[in-house]
This record gives C-alpha cells, sequence and structure tokens, in this order.
C-alpha cells in the first residue's frame, strides 16, 4: 500500500483530527511554558502573545475546521472529495506552518512567507473549487456564508500576522469561526434532536437567515463605528437568545453530548453580549475575557463532542458516547471554568487557574488522541471504502 493509498489519506477529517488532537494537547502547553519563562522563546516568527493568538485559531481551530469543512462540502456537493496525495500534501503544509511560526523568525522573509502561507491558502482554494465547480448540486442553499467567510479567512490571518492590527485580526478571526459554529450548531443540532428526542427545533428561512447575515456583518465589525458594531453584536445576540429558548435545551441537557453543543451555543451569545457592554462601558475583565471565553467555551465545548461524533460515525462505528468520551467533554468543561470564569472571581490566583486549564487541555485531547487515532489511521470498520 502506497503513503497516499493510506486509510489515514481518504478523508479529509483523518488526519486534521489527528494534527487538531496533537496541536490541542501541545499549543497550550507551549503557551504555558513561554509564559512563565519555563523554556526560552525559539526564533519565532511572532512575538509570544501573538504566536499564541495566531496558533490557537490557525493551527487548532483550522486543524478543525479544515477536517470538518474538507469532509462536509464533499457530503453537501455529493461527490468524492480531496484525498490521496492532495491531502498528504495538505497536512505536509499544516506542520510546516508549524514549524514556521515557531522557527521562522530565523528565516529569509521570502521562505517564511511561503512557509507560513501555503496550508491556508491552498486548503481555502480546494474548498471553494469544491463548493464553486459543484454548486448545482449543492444540497445546501445557504454555503454562500462559506463562499464569503472562507476568502475572509486569509484576510483575517495576515492582520493577525500583522503586530500593528493584531487586535482587529483576533476579532475578525473569531467573527469568522462565528460564521462557522453558527452554521455547523444550526444543522447538526436540527439533526440531533429530532433523531434522538423526536424533537423539531425552531427553525424559520427568515430567522435563520437574519442571524447569518448579522454574522456575517461583525466579520467587518472592527471597521464599522463603534456604537453601530456593538448594537450589531446584541442584535444578534438576542435573535440567537430566541432561537435557544425555542430549540428545548431542557431536553438537550439531558445528555452531555448533546448538551455541551448548547453550551457552546450559549457561549456565543453571552461572548457577544459582553462585547456589546465593553462598547458602551468598557469592563476590566481579566485575561482578555471576550476571546478567551469564544475559545474554550465555543470552540473548546463543541470540538471534542464534534470530533468523537464525526470520528467514529465516518469510519463506519455507532455513534455512541461511551464513560471515556463523557470524561473528555467533562474535561474540557472544567478547562473553560477554570480559565474564563475563576479568574473573574480569584484573579490572585490567576497563575493557578492558567496552568489547571492548559493541564485539563492536555488531558482531555492527549485522551481524544489516544481513543481516537486508532479509529483514523484504520479502514471503516463496516467494509465501505471510505
Amino acid at each position: 500500500m502506497g503513503l497516499a493509498a493510506h486509510p489515514l489519506w481518504l478523508v479529509g477529517f483523518r488526519p486534521f483530527f489527528t494534527l487538531a488532537c496533537v496541536a490541542g494537547m501541545s499549543l497550550p502547553t507551549l503557551w504555558l511554558l513561554l509564559h512563565f519563562g519555563l523554556i526560552g522563546a525559539p526564533a519565532m516568527a511572532r512575538p509570544p502573545l501573538q504566536w499564541h493568538g495566531h496558533e490557537m485559531f490557525y493551527g487548532f481551530g483550522w486543524a478543525v475546521l479544515g477536517g470538518f469543512l474538507l469532509t462536509a462540502t464533499k457530503n453537501w456537493v455529493g461527490v468524492r472529495g480531496w484525498h490521496g496525495a492532495a491531502l498528504a500534501i495538505l497536512a505536509a503544509a499544516w506542520l510546516v506552518e508549524r514549524i514556521a511560526m515557531w522557527f521562522g523568525g530565523a528565516w529569509s522573509p521570502i521562505l517564511f512567507l511561503l512557509a507560513s502561507r501555503l496550508f491556508l491558502v491552498a486548503i481555502v482554494a480546494m474548498l471553494l473549487w469544491t463548493l464553486l465547480r459543484y454548486r448545482t448540486q449543492d444540497s445546501y442553499g445557504d454555503n454562500y456564508v462559506f463562499l464569503l467567510a472562507l476568502p475572509g479567512f486569509l484576510v483575517a490571518r495576515e492582520l493577525v500576522l500583522d503586530p500593528a492590527h493584531f487586535r482587529e485580526g483576533v476579532l475578525m478571526t473569531t467573527a469568522l469561526f462565528r460564521v462557522a459554529f453558527l452554521v455547523m450548531l444550526e444543522r447538526t443540532l436540527t439533526q440531533f434532536m429530532k433523531g434522538i428526542f423526536q424533537v423539531d427545533i425552531l427553525r424559520h428561512p427568515v430567522l435563520d437567515a437574519a442571524i447569518k447575515l448579522l454574522a456575517l456583518g461583525l466579520v467587518g465589525a472592527s471597521w464599522l463605528p463603534p456604537a453601530l458594531g456593538a448594537w450589531l453584536a446584541l442584535a444578534l445576540a438576542l435573535l440567537l437568545a430566541v432561537r435557544f429558548a425555542f430549540w428545548s435545551p431542557q431536553r438537550g441537557m439531558q445528555r452531555i453530548d448533546i448538551g455541551i453543543m448548547f453550551l457552546g451555543y450559549l457561549a456565543i451569545v453571552v461572548q457577544l453580549a459582553i462585547e456589546f457592554l465593553d462598547a458602551m462601558a468598557p469592563r476590566d475583565w481579566v485575561g482578555a475575557l471576550p476571546t478567551h471565553l469564544f475559545g474554550l467555551g465555543v470552540m473548546g465545548l463543541i470540538i471534542p463532542a464534534m470530533l468523537i461524533r464525526i470520528a467514529k460515525g465516518h469510519t463506519g462505528r455507532k455513534v455512541a458516547f461511551d464513560t471515556g468520551d463523557k470524561a473528555v467533554l467533562w474535561i474540557v468543561i472544567i478547562a473553560f471554568l477554570l480559565r474564563v470564569l475563576a479568574p473573574q472571581f480569584g484573579a490572585d490566583a490567576y497563575g493557578g487557574w492558567l496552568i489547571g486549564a492548559a493541564a485539563c487541555w492536555l488531558l482531555g485531547f492527549g485522551m481524544l488522541a489516544l481513543r481516537l487515532t486508532p479509529m483514523l489511521f484504520a479502514a471503516r470498520v463496516d467494509g465501505k471504502q471510505h
């Protein structure tokens, strides 16, 4: 069997969910070691704080989003999708980007430019090609949001890499990930609540479209008048809160695998409300609260459940969360509490909260890696090719 024919390269989620687990274990740990001066900063291409923000979004976050979209887009349009050598090269580009961000400060500008941009440019181009080439057979009419959001990541990433526009880049990146998570939650929770609880949750075309358009509008919030951006954030928060109330959260919360997705949804609402409050009268939050509320409350809670569900379902296994899977979800919930909520009430112990949260991510994603990697590296158990 050639390298490109290995089961790892059959579908996009396989290599990139593997990389996501590795990133979830290692990137927060490395940041903490840098933050406390336990290791010396290598020849980083950017200062440690900027490196941390970039890597959590474009290293960890895009390993997850890339694996999800490479898998989902092919299903949406009904084609084989990217596989084999194309996936192997793309995964190599992701690894090269991580190396470039860690050591690229000592490289020539041209080499760093190529090494640090290849992955995102390539995967965005591949995803857009799939959606545009087969747009007439797309099963989702609202995939226009990805046609708009995906190129936006290229712009946002450049801002994150620019010390003068790092904050704007983080805000734009957060808004783009918010768009992706809202679409994913809308589609998956509709399916899960119907399949598990026989509940039809509220889906109205006008409401759904308004939510997506407001979310897209907030991608450019840094360049809008502050008051307008704040009121758009509040409007989106209110619409999401109204819809949440009609999504039977009391039923969803009965199961941790579904309930954690509802918690992630609520974290989006709260983060938007905090953005509004901060625009009206800045608060003295501890530890970049809005950014970490999204990072650990949205991404950190939803992603582990997403990895487990997709890895099991798309390798031919029954999608059932066993004791170990549920333990991972509780561990990332604890990480959220330690990193986001605890510092607001105990700022004096901030360092300890950071260590506890990072330890939880190391443990949680380490468990995911041990549990999921054998599935991702092996053929489907149901005999299907991919």
